[in-house]
């Protein structure tokens, strides 16, 4: 009895077929010394592609030593050599450059800069990177709301994600323990805000101290649940990573001195989509943002916390929250 499996084709065994001469041409790799595109005549070309990996390359060096002026300048000049057709790198360039406007104090250049790849994102990677950079840029100007709401909106694009939810919980902590004015918050550029409309009693409201300690402390929670959750595929120093600021995490709950049943309760709400299934189902790196939908923070998760009563009517906490 054969074995399936076991006889073999007699073709397997034939001499292969004469398939002609292939002729194989030699590459020679190009070898550059290092920092090559700083020398006058790294631009003796007329490729405008060459053109463009220089100043790139310039620029991208330039902000690495932080001389943003001279990177701006370089990265000014790679805009011109970029094909239209070439977007990735567009972007990358005009990000770098509302970086540096952003270090040199040019609030409205980089705003401007923004706004610009603002209107060019189109899937999920772009929106991510452009609201990392708008994180960056508020915080450097001082602008409370809007960065808040940036953060706000990468918790709500990437929900799985601790790190959004750590520095939105930061950010909070931050503004309690050293409270500024608000002279800034009212500077929130166009399309901003979840909430078209907002007026400035209402920016004041969400950055009240009792809805900032709440928002806090929902965010730290967040943070510990996604981060035991991510330590059982971890090891080596990215464990060890993470089990520093999980401990940060446990630490500003305790200072934040939340009672037994308003732990519980916000634990309950922001566990609810914790499930490997509806974690798989969202994973959405790259998708086109016309066929992406995501909810709002305040749909997702804020509107359901404040109907869970850990706040009163008033919007503020209960004695057993304040702290002593």
């Amino acid at each position: 009895m054969e074995l399936f499996g076991s006889n073999f084709d007699d073709s397997v065994f034939s001499e292969a077929k004469d398939r002609g001469t292939v002729s194989v041409s030699s590459y020679n790799a190009k070898c550059c010394e290092p920092e090559w595109f700083c020398e006058s005549a790294a631009l003796d070309t007329e490729d405008s592609l060459e053109k463009q990996k220089v100043f790139k390359f310039r620029g991208d060096l330039a902000t690495r030593q932080g001389k943003y002026q001279t990177a701006l300048d370089a990265y000014s000049s790679c805009l011109e050599w970029i094909a239209d057709n070439n977007l990735s790198i567009k972007r990358d360039i005009l990000e770098g450059m509302a970086r540096c406007c952003t270090r040199l104090g040019q609030r409205d250049r980089a705003m401007g800069l923004v706004d610009l790849l603002s209107k060019e994102a189109s899937n999920t990677c772009h929106l991510t990177s452009l609201l990392l950079l708008k994180v960056t840029v508020y915080q450097h100007f001082g602008v409370v709301g809007a960065r808040m709401s940036s953060l706000q909106e990468l918790c709500s694009l990437l929900p799985f994600n601790p790190w959004n939810w750590y520095n939105l919980g930061k950010m909070c902590l931050q503004q309690l323990e050293h409270p500024t004015t608000f002279r800034n918050v009212l500077f929130v550029p166009k399309g901003i805000l979840e909430k078209k409309g907002k007026d400035p009693e209402e920016q004041h409201e969400e950055l009240s101290e009792d809805r900032l300690w709440l928002k806090a402390c929902t965010c730290f929670i967040r943070t510990r649940l996604l981060l035991r959750i991510l330590q059982q595929q971890q090891s080596s120093f990215v464990l060890q990573r993470n089990q520093n600021v999980l401990q940060t995490a446990e630490e500003a709950i305790t200072h934040l001195n939340l009672d037994q049943a308003t732990l519980l309760t916000l634990t309950e709400v922001m566990s609810e989509d914790l499930n490997p299934e509806k974690m798989r189902e969202e994973y959405q790196d790259g998708k086109s943002l016309s066929s992406v939908c995501v909810q709002s923070f305040g749909e997702r998760w804020w509107n359901k916390i404040l109907l869970s009563g850990v706040l009163d009517a008033d919007g503020r906490r209960g004695p057993s929250d304040t702290k002593s």
